[in-house]
């Protein structure tokens, strides 16, 4: 069983101007996804697809490989982000699972990736993606119609927290799939796929600049208290 890790990491983010290797406590951002794969004992090979020379450099001197350039037209703010991991897989074919670990998610540890990994080898599944209990219930979200609230599920208010049923969120962190599965299917999700629970302290993602302040000032509590 050999487990593909693929880091995707363009140069053109724009919500934050370079933001996958900007300093985050003391190392580029992709360096803490990095390093966490690295510690794994399920990743049999950590490479990262990128179209951007001072990434790719970067990535290589924490440790992952860099074996070829992704082309700058699958690098585009259009790009759909399966489009990488399947052009990856074009280039290395030789595996029985490809697990993209988003550097956005600098707080999943090596323990999650092996965690996913063997959930889906217990499961025999194709296709896992982590997920956390959804902090917003959809029994209690609206839309508004003319500035009056309407319940987004119809008819399906739940006064009580305790008898709401579970609610899952991705969070972003990991999408494992099978070659052949993604190659077939064009995504890493459909109704055949299964849920890896993480817990809500380890399931945040890097989106914008009040994210990043976040996730910051979590890093450096944790690190000021080892």
């Amino acid at each position: 069983m050999k487990v593909l890790g693929l880091i995707p990491a363009r140069g053109g983010s724009k919500g934050i101007f370079r933001k996958n290797i900007k300093n985050l406590c003391g190392k580029p951002l992709i360096a803490w996804t990095i390093e966490a794969a690295l510690k794994s004992s399920k990743i049999d090979r950590l490479v990262v697809t990128t179209e951007d020379n001072e990434i790719a450099e970067i990535a290589k001197s924490y440790g992952a490989d860099v074996p070829f350039m992704r082309p700058p037209e699958l690098a585009e703010d259009s790009t759909p982000g399966i489009t990488p991991v399947l052009h990856a897989i074009e280039q290395l074919p030789d595996f029985n699972y490809v697990l993209l670990l988003q550097p956005t998610s600098p707080l999943r540890t090596s323990d999650d990736i092996d965690g996913i990994v063997d959930f889906a080898l217990s499961k025999n599944a194709d296709s896992v993606v982590s997920v956390f209990h959804s902090p917003v219930h959809p029994y209690w979200v609206y839309k508004s119609n003319n500035s009056k609230l309407k319940p987004f599920i119809d008819n399906n208010f739940v006064a009580c927290r305790q008898k709401l049923p579970d609610a899952f969120s991705l969070n972003g962190a990991m999408y494992l799939g099978t070659p052949n599965w993604l190659l077939d299917n064009k995504a890493f999700i459909s109704t055949d796929t299964y849920g890896y629970l993480m817990p809500k302290s380890r399931s945040y993602d890097i989106d914008d600049e009040e994210d990043w302040m976040e996730i910051e000032s979590i890093l450096s509590r944790r690190l000021n208290q080892k």
